[in-house]
């Protein structure tokens, strides 16, 4: 929190155009966060005020590309968590951590509108208070989307390298996911009510998140506590089941072909083993790549946050600092089409419910079906 007295200080320089602004002026050059007052100014980190407006062109684009990302968010999130949810058949225990990721990944675009009128006022404009609740949808939707990514892997290693035993219950994964929910809140919580850390503007002061900046004792605990439980934990649990599955699958396939060339066959698995390993291995694949988009998009903000609380802060232009803030927010829009294109199942309901998707994905029913009445008919 500001002191008042800090505060006027700040306010009147503001009102004066005084010296803090001064040598870094050119031509009358509008600076970041020039006109705020009260609450809005308060709740912007100083090292912002060092920097120019962005030109009207980077906010228009920004405002595109966030209204695309939007679209593609909450219409391919919506579609997983409709079909899911109404279909008997995917309400397996898996799928329902595949829900849990695209509830996160929706709630992260539900918040988008407040970037896009940000952006399209070209500045601060929708005010302190639904920066707060921008900030507080975001930590909920990253640090839950993370967690869940983790759990996801630990499930997929767990019925690969275990599929005899290793299948998780219904009521394993939902205390899991309950477990996730109960496991954000805090981190979600603290900086709202200034318990510990806060939420701040960043960058164009169009997007809001936790305070990287400030550089007291109490907030680089906060941002090394938040590092290394958002994102630390869960990317260490991905790498460790993803490299188990690894190990497995080598191990597996190469006792197959040891005990293949002793018995001189080609192979040891039948057609329908083949089919229904086919099918676990694509669902890996899906979310072996779900996950690899979860590190590629939010290591940049976790480099940046560390840069911020512990590095070179002259390195966090409000440009570069946009960067991140983008990455995260495309992962959210990636993740539903990579199961539509990966999950079998899924597919199938796709094509059901929607045929004009042209999607191609042979019916297991159909197949199973078809090879019975084959085996019948043949003669004996």
């Amino acid at each position: 929190m500001i002191p008042t007295q800090d505060m006027d200080n700040r306010t009147e320089y503001y009102n004066i155009y005084g010296a803090y602004f001064a040598p870094l002026r050119s031509g009358g050059e509008k600076m970041l966060g020039e006109g705020l007052t009260g609450e809005d100014l308060e709740m912007i980190p100083e090292h912002w005020f060092k920097y120019p407006e962005p030109p009207a062109s980077a906010h228009t684009a920004l405002c595109l590309l966030y209204c695309f990302f939007t679209a593609a968010a909450l219409i391919g999130n919506g579609m997983v968590i409709f079909i899911f949810a109404s279909t008997k058949s995917l309400r397996t225990a898996s799928n329902f951590l595949i829900l849990n990721l695209a509830i996160f990944d929706f709630i992260m675009m539900l918040k988008a509108p407040i970037f896009i009128y940000n952006s399209a006022m070209k500045g601060f404009a929708a005010g302190a208070m639904w920066c707060q609740i921008f900030a507080v949808m975001g930590s909920y939707s990253g640090i839950g989307a993370g967690m869940t990514n983790a759990c996801i892997a630990y499930d997929r290693h767990s019925t690969i390298t275990r599929p005899l035993d290793g299948r998780l219950s219904k009521g394993k994964v939902l205390l899991m996911i309950a477990f996730i929910w109960i496991y954000t809140t805090p981190w979600s919580l603290m900086p709202l009510f200034k318990v510990w850390g806060r939420f701040v503007p960043e960058g164009f002061l169009t997007s809001c998140t936790f305070d990287y900046l400030t550089t007291t004792f109490d907030n680089k605990l906060f941002v090394g506590c938040i590092f290394v439980c958002s994102y630390v934990f869960p990317m260490s649990c991905i790498i460790y089941f993803y490299s188990g599955i690894v190990k497995q699958v080598f191990a597996h396939e190469a006792a197959l072909r040891e005990q293949a060339k002793k018995m001189n066959v080609e192979s040891l698995r039948s057609n329908q083993n083949a089919a229904a390993e086919s099918a676990e291995i694509r669902i890996a694949k899906a979310a072996l790549t779900v996950c690899f988009l979860f590190v590629t998009s939010w290591t940049p903000y976790g480099v940046m946050s560390l840069i911020g609380a512990f590095g070179d802060q002259n390195l966090l232009t409000p440009g570069v600092t946009m960067i991140p803030a983008i990455t995260c927010k495309a992962v959210a829009c990636i993740d539903p089409w990579v199961y539509a294109i990966s999950h079998p199942k899924y597919r199938q309901e796709l094509q059901r419910r929607m045929p004009w998707l042209q999607i191609n994905e042979p019916d297991d029913n159909t197949s199973t079906t078809s090879n019975t009445t084959t085996n019948s008919a043949a003669p004996a």
